[in-house]
């Protein structure tokens, strides 16, 4: 029997200008989702950050909420672009609206780095203005996504701003449940489960720095390094001046 013809894999298949440096552009932002899901997985691993981990589940639930929503409206993409499945809303600028305001809410008003009752004496804090130019970086790269979808025609205008609506609207409702379990201990209590002290979550990203605990067992060994050798060159100079 004859194979059958080979499918494309529609996740990173972009049509775009090959002549046009923005739409060349646009068609490399149309990954930005996907290298964010990259980003999400690599830093919940490596560092067991339950902020991380919460910020991901309501990405997920974004994502759902974008499916149900493109198969109640059922609106059409524009004629121009062959792009499989339904527009409204965009699913991309969606996706990106979330990320960079549930980041900027969480940059600009959770994250405490100053005057934590378990700052070590290493700890160095985010100072605002960086954190502020983080947020507004997140959200100038949600802009851009969400334009390149209007640029190659994937999307009409419409569906990209009912898509950052959408984004948006998850992202502060989602923040606004994290924050009542926060204050109410909800947080606290899940981590004391024992799959979650199996997996080693912790909770130090809203106080510290992601590199903090790894800088201060960094300045610790060098530090006892350093004392090492100090006192070894010590006892060199003691035995030529014998």
């Amino acid at each position: 029997m004859d194979d059958p013809p080979l499918a494309s894999l529609s996740l990173t298949h972009v049509h775009y200008n090959p002549n046009d440096p923005f739409s060349y552009i646009s068609a490399y932002l149309a990954l930005v989702p996907q290298a964010l899901v990259i980003t999400y997985v690599a830093l919940i691993w490596s560092t067991r950050e339950v902020e991380i981990l919460l910020m991901f589940a309501g990405q997920m639930g974004c994502e759902g909420l974008n499916w149900i929503l493109k198969r109640w409206i059922r609106e059409e993409r524009p004629t121009e672009m062959l792009g499989k499945g339904y527009g409204m809303p965009s699913s991309h600028a969606q996706y990106v609206a979330y990320f960079s305001t549930f980041l900027t809410l969480f940059m600009l008003l959770r994250h405490q780095p100053y005057g934590h009752p378990y700052a070590s004496a290493t700890h160095v804090p985010i100072p605002y203005w960086q954190r502020l130019l983080l947020s507004v970086s997140a959200l100038a790269c949600a802009v851009a996504v969400a334009k390149s979808r209007i640029y190659l025609n994937y999307h009409k205008p419409r569906q990209v701003y009912v898509g950052v609506i959408a984004g948006v609207a998850c992202a502060i409702a989602w923040y606004l449940v994290t924050e009542f379990a926060r204050k109410h201990g909800i947080i606290e209590r899940l981590l004391e489960l024992p799959q979650a002290r199996w997996a080693r979550m912790r909770d130090l990203v809203v106080n510290e720095d992601l590199v903090d605990a790894g800088w201060e067992r960094w300045e610790l060994r060098r530090q006892k390094r350093l004392a090492e050798r100090t006192v070894s060159g010590r006892s060199v100079s003691d035995k030529k001046l014998r």
